[in-house]
């Protein structure tokens, strides 16, 4: 990894740290450091006021009333929707589906999509650091359909061995899953080149972009994926909602993965007309203020800018991990040549939940475990690790309190 240097001082991180008020809090007494955005980033002023704005003065269901409360919300709720299209640069807002998460929006396409394409005897080709939400729907859907799950290897360094990925491909491969980063090792995949050989053999393509969209400018159009999904919570936005882009055309041929109001356009006893996409796949009343506040929440990074935002992270990527490996004892966990935002490593001795205990002690949040990436644990032989995941507001100065926590856990162990 490149020697870091500091970051252009057109980046006002101090403006930026007083925009998210949690920053200025106080944790056993120590201030709050904290390092784990890769499993929930904090959430600026103008996220939790439109939170409590649309409550406390706009708040009706959407999509159901001609009374004013509900247009207004059914309006607002819809921009947000376009707003996500925005950001993934999809060709059309139809094409966005609200879910609660990455992880429901996988089980959706597991359900929907898999149900009505896969069978047995076909493969699907996922890679060895998935999370297991990019996992556990494809063994379910392979459980009830009788079709093969197939994974690509990573090397030490965490990078995938692609020559040996891309051997998997075959005609039997009817959806390919990949991370475009990874949660536990922040490795960024070559999701682009991926995709194109995956359509080369027939397959669909579905990108986990939950740790990407926070750190990276994303294209759908640009990388001509068949499914992208990520979850708000990961990118300065409210926990429960998210989005999937799905192409216009597959999501029309997908049958609904669930019943209910809003998803219909008439029901009898003798047969139900489905609604068109988006409302298909959105059954029954959604999480409409987390809807709206992910927009303002991408309006927020839109407006710092995901390329500032990049290179600020970059610089303190590099500058943490000369930092920490640099510590006699400690042993880096993914050190690939292009990463995104987590430094994951293990102590000598000192299991990583030990690790995470005392580092609190210090008002420094990391996590510590097996990442919901078990697979990922063992094939580095580990239990878990200790890792720091940095966000748009994360300075130096707390890679430096880090530095001085860890050297702290190994003197109270010594």
């Amino acid at each position: 990894m490149a020697t870091a240097t500091k970051t252009k001082s057109t980046y006002d991180i101090a403006r930026i740290r007083r925009d998210f008020p949690i920053l200025s809090r106080t944790v056993n007494n120590r201030p709050l450091v904290y390092l784990d955005n890769g499993a929930s980033a904090q959430k600026p002023q103008v996220v939790i006021d439109a939170l409590s704005k649309f409550y406390s003065h706009d708040y009706a269901n959407i999509h159901r009333a001609v009374h004013e409360l509900s247009q207004q919300a059914t309006e607002a709720y819809e921009e947000a929707r376009r707003k996500v299209q925005a950001f993934l640069n999809a060709p059309e807002a139809r094409e966005i589906i609200f879910t609660r998460g990455t992880t429901e929006a996988i089980n959706l396409i597991a359900f929907s999509w898999g149900r009505a394409n896969v069978k047995a005897g076909d493969e699907i080709l996922i890679t060895a650091m998935e999370h297991h939400s990019n996992i556990v729907p494809w063994q379910m859907l392979c459980e009830a359909t009788g079709a093969k799950l197939r994974v690509g290897p990573i090397d030490d360094a965490g990078e995938l061995i692609y020559d040996d990925w891309a051997k998997l491909l075959t005609k039997k491969t009817k959806l390919v899953g990949i991370v475009h980063v990874s949660n536990a090792l922040g490795t960024i995949n070559p999701v682009k080149k991926m995709i194109d050989a995956a359509h080369k053999v027939g397959a669909k393509v579905l990108i986990d972009g939950a740790q990407a969209v926070p750190h990276l400018r994303v294209d759908v159009q640009a990388l001509d994926c068949d499914f992208y999904a990520f979850s708000g919570h990961k990118v300065y936005g409210p926990s429960g909602v998210g989005a999937l882009y799905g192409k216009a055309a597959l999501l029309e041929a997908m049958p609904p993965w669930q019943g209910g109001g809003d998803m219909i356009k008439s029901v009898c006893f003798d047969k139900t007309e489905y609604a068109e996409i988006p409302a298909k796949f959105e059954a029954g009343t959604p999480s409409i203020a987390d809807g709206i506040a992910l927009g303002v929440a991408l309006d927020y990074v839109t407006g710092v800018g995901l390329d500032n935002i990049a290179a600020h992270e970059n610089d303190l990527l590099q500058y943490a991990t000369e930092k920490v490996s640099a510590i006699k004892g400690v042993r880096l966990i993914g050190t690939a040549r292009e990463k995104a935002g987590v430094l994951s490593f293990i102590l000598d001795g000192i299991h990583a939940t030990d690790a995470g205990v005392i580092l609190d002690q210090s008002g420094i949040a990391i996590r510590s475990g097996h990442h919901c990436a078990q697979p990922v644990m063992d094939r580095y032989k580990v239990p878990a690790t200790i890792r720091a995941s940095f966000g748009m507001y994360n300075t130096r100065e707390e890679v430096d309190a880090l530095v001085k926590g860890v050297l702290k856990v190994q003197e109270l162990f010594a």
